[in-house]
């Protein structure tokens, strides 16, 4: 039998680390071609790892909860078969890849006659192929190790080394908490914080006294995860890309009638359309008379890439945090079409089941901001995006037809964009084309 060390691969393009969510296997396990073997959770999504080879499970290299750099090992198996060990199946390792195809039926407005311009990418090695093969050595006899000589005790050399992070054991020296007393709560018997400050009284460090926290009152959660790429990439894009938002309040009245029509329409039978379905069809439309709205910066070739094609990113507040699932090719989708991939987005997110390879390449995207009763905010853009429509609440309000001041449905809109790719003219009619398609759904037919 020959040990093989099985590396994190990367399941998305270009993540670096992923936490170790569950082991589905233990030492000693027989495993199988394909068999699942570990849960884990990236930056986008949680992912289930299966197994390349069979064999059986000598060690897991990596606790539950612990975070590792993608082609780190994380278990190591005895190779069933020769000492040259089994050849991986074919296609095992080719993790993150699209498996349900489109999100749905591609229907075209007309032949394309313009293609995106882009940079091909550099080749890489998947991390998942990257493996090392370690053969198991056969037992040599060494001379024998001579009785140490007994030395004065130093603390913790050589005994108990309590686990415990860097803060922690500052904490503990600024407390005065002998570490090598207390029993770790964490996971491994690891020594957090509320166990040093339980040790010490509850007492807290660099607060003054009257500021102090009360003891058991405060929870700290680790940053990571998506939280943790999620505010990497805010962080990024809010500091690298010139941000400009735009806000426009407008009558949806006709669209909300028209809505109500759709449901009794033997077409529609079945299909729940939201005013974000709407949103997203006037964003695809308005994006041909603007398509600047739909580009990237491309700092490092000094290019701007005009996409000829929509992914439309939708934002999604999931148990997990954060996630922006993207629908392709959005633009050629009808009505209906977008209606029914945004429900299966939506349930998809909602039960954390978002691939990685679902929430890259996205070229604009909509947050609906009005689902939890909010107006209107001020979007982020997503790092490599040039814009972002915020869709807010739709409220009864007075509004004035006619000369008259009448009860409307009315909604505000807010367009956060890229001032170095679109220009306050181009973003203005961009909104204000959303807006007149939202505020008269007939206006579509002269896109």
């Amino acid at each position: 039998m020959a040990l093989k060390h099985f590396p994190l691969p990367d399941v998305g393009e270009g993540l670096t680390e992923a936490e170790i969510l569950g082991w589905r296997v233990q030492p000693g396990d027989a495993v199988t071609v394909n068999q699942v073997i570990v849960e884990i959770e990236t930056a986008k999504a949680s992912v289930e790892l299966p197994c390349p080879w069979a064999g059986t499970v000598r060690e897991l290299l990596v606790e539950p909860g612990q975070t590792v750099e993608v082609g780190s090992p994380i278990i190591a198996i005895d190779l069933e078969g020769s000492a040259g060990g089994a050849a991986p199946a074919e296609g095992a390792g080719k993790i993150g890849e699209e498996s349900n195809g489109r999100i749905a039926t591609l229907v075209g407005y007309g032949p394309r006659t313009a293609s995106a311009k882009r940079r091909p990418r550099k080749g890489r090695v998947p991390a998942a192929a990257q493996v090392v093969e370690v053969p198991v050595p056969e037992p040599v006899a060494v001379e024998p190790v001579p009785e140490p000589v007994a030395v004065e005790p130093v603390a913790q050399q050589g005994g108990y080394v309590p686990l415990a992070k860097p803060p922690v054991r500052k904490l503990a020296k600024d407390l005065g908490v002998d570490l090598t007393a207390l029993s770790g709560s964490g996971a491994g018997g690891v020594i957090t914080r509320e166990d040093v400050q339980s040790a010490a009284g509850g007492a807290t460090v660099g607060l003054p006294a009257a500021a102090e926290a009360p003891a058991g009152r405060e929870r700290r959660v680790p940053i990571k995860g998506v939280r943790k790429a999620t505010a990497q990439a805010m962080v990024d894009s809010a500091f690298t890309a010139p941000h400009v938002t735009e806000f426009l309040t407008i009558d949806v009245t006709p669209m909300m009638e028209l809505r109500e029509r759709l449901k009794s329409h033997p077409e529609f039978r079945g299909v729940k359309v939201t005013p974000l379905a709407f949103a997203a069809k006037a964003v695809c439309l308005a994006a041909r008379r603007t398509p600047d709205v739909n580009a990237t910066w491309d700092g490092a070739a000094g290019e701007i890439v005009y996409k000829d094609y929509v992914h439309l990113g939708i934002a999604a507040a999931t148990p997990r945090g954060l996630v922006v699932p993207k629908v392709r090719d959005a633009d050629r989708m009808s009505l209906k079409e977008l209606a029914e991939a945004l429900e299966r987005l939506a349930t998809t997110a909602r039960e954390g089941k978002t691939t990685p390879a679902e929430m890259v390449g996205g070229t604009i995207t909509i947050t609906n901001v009005g689902v939890f009763g909010v107006d209107t905010g001020t979007p982020i853009l997503n790092p490599g995006e040039s814009a972002i429509l915020a869709l807010g609440a739709i409220r009864d309000m007075p509004w004035v037809v006619d000369g008259q001041v009448v009860p409307r449905k009315v909604c505000q809109l807010a367009l956060s964009f890229d001032h170095r790719v679109v220009d306050g003219q181009q973003g203005s009619q961009f909104l204000a084309d959303v807006g007149a398609l939202l505020a008269d759904p007939s206006m579509a037919i002269t896109y």
